[in-house]
């Protein structure tokens, strides 16, 4: 009887944690405001929000930070009236969050409106993104990125392909409808395998001639339709630089806005070091070779402004701690000094 009771009271317990537990109030929260257009409206009203123009990010620079200002709906309803637009503005928004107090965070883009105007009034600058996400604090990084990811996705679907008439969004920004065909179209991510391959005490990094000079990295491509992860980073390494993997294993995985929405799968692969000649793809790659343990540890010290010799030669750097190919070099790292 005792068993049944402390069961019982164990079972308990963990559902008032589990009903009781912010993140779960907040995705239940959150998930209501995606499908409830009446609750998601008012949530409008009192929400924050991110703005952008041409899906640049609006940033604040206060001495050596910049900041990522979150405008109450009275704010932005201030500014609108000041450049003499309408309400429906807000209507435009895509909701990409909440606070653990539940105050909702949306994302609105003002490309059709003077940039010059909104920066002046707000003492800030749109930034590109590229470089918003590598000098704002981690936190915001995510938001940004899928803020972005969200607002070129409606960008790029306002009609409907299978009827060509115009498509509407909902206003949480979750999903657009053709009202013509009854089609209902969800944002979609593209994965994307980044693979870091080593061959006994050196890691493989590469660069394509689109890249800022000096930087290398890990190899990246998109999924083939109907391909596993696995098969994906074996088509990928040995499409790239001729390799053949042995064994590979999961990392993590990361959100990425570039080229649009998509879905970094990080892992790490072995190559056996009696196959590791490099037979480089030059229609994709400038540059693939083998690093050293200590090459890798100087490469993750440098900044790119700093990469750059009195010759004019550029030594290589790797990207920044907020990408995940930069976790793959460290963890490879830590590995090798285990």
């Amino acid at each position: 009887m005792a068993a049944v009771y402390q069961a019982l009271h164990s079972r308990v317990s963990s559902l008032i944690c589990r009903l009781h537990s912010t993140y779960v109030r907040k995705m239940r929260y959150l998930n209501q405001l995606k499908e409830d257009d009446s609750l998601c409206r008012q949530a409008q009203t009192s929400g924050t929000f991110y703005l952008f123009h041409n899906l640049a990010p609006f940033l604040q620079k206060v001495g050596k930070k910049y900041l990522v200002p979150q405008l109450s709906a009275a704010e932005l309803k201030g500014i609108l009236e000041k450049l003499q637009e309408a309400e429906q503005w807000m209507e435009k928004s895509v909701l990409i969050g909440c606070s653990d107090e539940h105050r909702p965070r949306f994302a609105l883009d003002l490309g059709a409106l003077d940039k010059s105007v909104i920066e002046s009034e707000l003492q800030g600058s749109f930034t590109d993104l590229r470089k918003a996400l590598f000098v704002v604090d981690g936190k915001d990084s995510p938001l940004l990125a899928s803020a972005q990811s969200l607002l070129r996705w409606h960008d790029s679907h306002q009609y409907c392909s299978k009827t060509g008439q115009p498509t509407q969004k909902n206003p949480a920004g979750s999903k657009r409808v053709c009202h013509a065909s009854g089609v209902t179209y969800y944002p979609q991510v593209s994965p994307v395998v980044i693979t870091l391959v080593s061959s006994g005490s050196r890691c493989l990094l590469a660069r394509q001639p689109s890249f800022p000079r000096g930087m290398f990295t890990a190899l990246s491509g998109f999924c083939d339709l109907g391909e596993s992860v696995e098969d994906a980073v074996r088509r990928e390494v040995a499409e790239e630089v001729g390799l053949e993997v042995e064994a590979l294993r999961y990392s993590a995985s990361q959100h990425w806005p570039f080229p649009s929405g998509s879905l970094m799968i990080a892992c790490h692969a072995l190559v056996p070091p009696q196959r590791a000649e490099i037979s480089m793809d030059t229609l994709e790659l400038e540059e693939a070779r083998w690093f050293g343990l200590e090459e890798i540890v100087e490469g993750l010290k440098r900044e790119p402004s700093s990469s750059k010799q009195g010759d004019g030669s550029v030594l290589p750097w790797f990207p920044p701690k907020q990408a995940i190919a930069h976790q793959l070099i460290r963890e490879w790292v830590q590995q090798q000094t285990a």
